[in-house]
């Protein structure tokens, strides 16, 4: 039996041996390694922070103690240690462990996460709430570098070091370096002054100098400031310190001994402290630690070797022809730019950044800031297309509300991951887009049926002063052949696919592909529906719509987001005020509800927006 099978709880970590701890994280990089190697997931970043997770359990007494990890794609070691070790190989699968850390999975996840930069905000609300229950208990924030550059963290920041409340925070940077002297020194200082003794040592001489008659306060002032000098020779605290926290670091993120020791000192510190860790990203599995970009996200891949499980030819995802259109326009039209927010890889982003550096813009983890950035640019005539994930764009909703839509600026929304996106779940769907979208004025919003589409829809955009939203799909696009040149659409205008007069279906987006797939299914039983690409949410093509609900009253509407406030509602709408009765209706779309995670096809089936619910639909109105 090895170490990790005997351990059912943090308390029992707690009973090994420092040489034992050490096994331990070779045993857990080795149980993540095998089972993300089937199911995918967020390698690197997992493995980077064994040793901290051990460490953290070890010295911290969770559930009571509160532990928050940012993002919370890095909690595998964390979910291993909990309790979930029989349950760690439905990774990321339908019904089985979320991807991230999840309070109503388990107690020992303090809060729910997904998006980046919400740790110190959660952990400070947690710690104020402590306080005023008298309860002792710890509140520890882990996030990473990446996630520390929003401004929700330096938000959070500001308001601890202003209340001083007790808090921990634990910045894990593993994106750089420090030149190995500076970091020994570092290491051996934050280990010594965060010791009890000599904490309470300069507590108390800084209360004997402020004392001093007539000169205390000035005394006191000056010691301070050359502490401070000298810790900022050896360490780049000063940042942290400005914000009133106690800093300590940077310490070698993988070595056991001195993160048990520092951890084990800093957690009797009733002040906000901030301890600053390295680490590497993949570390302990070759592969990783040599591309740790594509092992942050990675699906299937051979363990020996680290390449990817190989799959059958298939067409370009449709986040390459975004990548590759955006290279193609771009080669003739200098005021086209591309912003970002931390995903040129994510957002097929990365050829554009290397053909067009001076009109590549990544922004950070800073979609407000990136959204109002882009703003700025299209008010000096510039093109700025900004490419983000559908459920990202929710943190920036006041920027293209107030910055661009009220003055109608021509920003351009690649929205990737819009829909169903599988095993990452609730927080990664982008399934309200065109929900929060919609209701905007000045926004127009496109859907592309298939991957030329999607092309002509970015011309189109491109050529409309005005804000503009263009939402697709996660996976690989439908293998049609793509135009030259490229042709824009007439904004507003549908696309009639077959016609029947038995059923009318109005499909957006991916909602075409399932809708033609029902189309054929229905043909058999000799059931002729008129299938219509709408292409645009907003504005509805309403004269068509009119015109073919007058003469097909049985009406289908098909879209992979929430039903509420939607595709299918502004049809209803449309029809509504043009005062329309005597029709029949079935919306297809999600309920109101959140779709957990699993395999796209499986969710798709399982929550009714594919061609089977499609024919259902059609059943029963043809029943009616």
């Amino acid at each position: 039996m090895t170490i990790l099978e005997t351990i059912e709880t943090p308390e029992d970590i707690k009973t090994l041996s420092r040489s034992d701890l050490v096994t331990l994280a070779s045993e857990i990089r080795q149980k993540i390694v095998t089972v993300v190697s089937k199911n995918g997931g967020h390698l690197a970043s997992s493995l980077g922070v064994v040793e901290l997770t051990i460490a953290l359990h070890y010295v911290f007494n969770s559930p009571r103690d509160k532990i928050i990890w940012d993002v919370g794609h890095q909690a595998y070691a964390h979910k291993l240690l909990t309790g979930r070790q029989d349950r760690f190989h439905t990774l990321r699968q339908f019904k089985g462990l979320s991807g991230f850390t999840k309070r109503s999975e388990s107690p020992h996840d303090a809060f729910t996460t997904g998006h980046s930069s919400t740790s110190i905000s959660a952990a400070l609300g947690i710690a104020c709430a402590k306080r005023i229950k008298s309860d002792s208990a710890k509140a520890i924030a882990v996030i990473g570098d990446g996630s520390m550059t929003a401004g929700l963290a330096l938000e959070a920041l500001n308001q601890a070091g202003d209340i001083h409340k007790d808090l921990i925070v634990i910045l894990n940077e593993n994106e750089m370096s420090i030149a190995p002297n500076v970091g020994a020194l570092s290491s051996l200082m934050s280990r010594t002054f965060s010791a009890v003794r000599i904490q309470s040592m300069r507590k108390n001489f800084g209360e004997f100098l402020k004392k001093l008659p007539g000169i205390g306060d000035d005394v006191y002032q000056i010691a301070k400031r050359s502490e401070e000098s000298f810790k900022t020779f050896v360490t780049p605290g000063m940042l942290f310190e400005a914000f009133n926290f106690e800093y300590f670091g940077p310490i070698n993120g993988h070595n056991m001994d001195h993160l048990i020791d520092i951890l084990d000192n800093i957690q009797n510190i009733d002040e906000p402290v901030l301890l600053h860790i390295n680490t590497h990203k993949g570390k302990g599995y070759a592969p990783a630690e040599k591309n740790p970009i594509y092992f942050h996200g990675c699906g299937q891949f051979e363990v020996e070797t680290g390449t990817c499980t190989p799959k059958e030819a298939a067409p370009p995802s449709y986040t390459e022809v975004f990548g590759q259109t955006m290279v193609e326009l771009a080669e003739k039209d200098d005021r086209i730019v591309a912003v970002t927010a931390a995903m040129p890889e994510g957002t097929g982003l990365v050829d554009f950044a290397r053909r067009f550096p001076d009109r590549f813009f990544d922004v950070g983890i800073a979609e407000p800031h990136g959204v109002t950035f882009a703003a700025g640019m299209a008010t000096e005539g510039f093109k700025p297309v900004v490419a983000i994930y559908s459920t990202f764009l929710q943190r920036a909703y006041d920027q293209v509300l107030h910055d661009v839509c009220i003055e109608s600026l021509p920003v351009i929304f690649a929205l990737d991951r819009g829909g169903i996106v599988g095993e990452d779940g609730p927080t990664h769907h982008g399934l309200f887009d065109l929900s929060y979208l919609r209701c905007l004025p000045n926004m127009t919003i496109m859907l592309p049926k298939d991957e030329n589409e999607l092309r002509r829809m970015i011309v189109t955009a491109l050529s409309h002063n005005g804000p503009v939203a263009i939402r697709y799909p996660r996976g690989i696009s439908q293998g049609v052949v793509i135009d030259k040149p490229i042709q824009p659409l007439k904004i507003g205008q549908s696309e009639t696919l077959t016609k029947g007069d038995d059923l009318l279906i109005f499909a957006i987006g991916r909602g075409v592909v399932e809708a033609m797939g029902a189309h054929r299914r229905l043909l058999k039983e000799n059931i002729k529906a008129t299938v219509v690409n709408c292409r645009f949410v907003k504005p509805l093509d309403i004269e068509s719509i009119l015109a073919l609900v007058k003469k097909i009253p049985r009406v289908i509407t098909v879209e992979e987001n929430v039903r509420m406030g939607g595709f299918g509602s502004a049809v209803l709408e449309s029809l509504a005020d043009a005062g329309f009765s005597g029709f029949q209706v079935r919306r297809i779309g999600v309920d109101d509800i959140f779709v957990p995670h699993g395999a796209q096809k499986k969710l798709r089936s399982e929550y009714q927006v594919d061609a089977d619910a499609i024919v259902k639909a059609a059943h029963d109105l043809m029943a009616s």
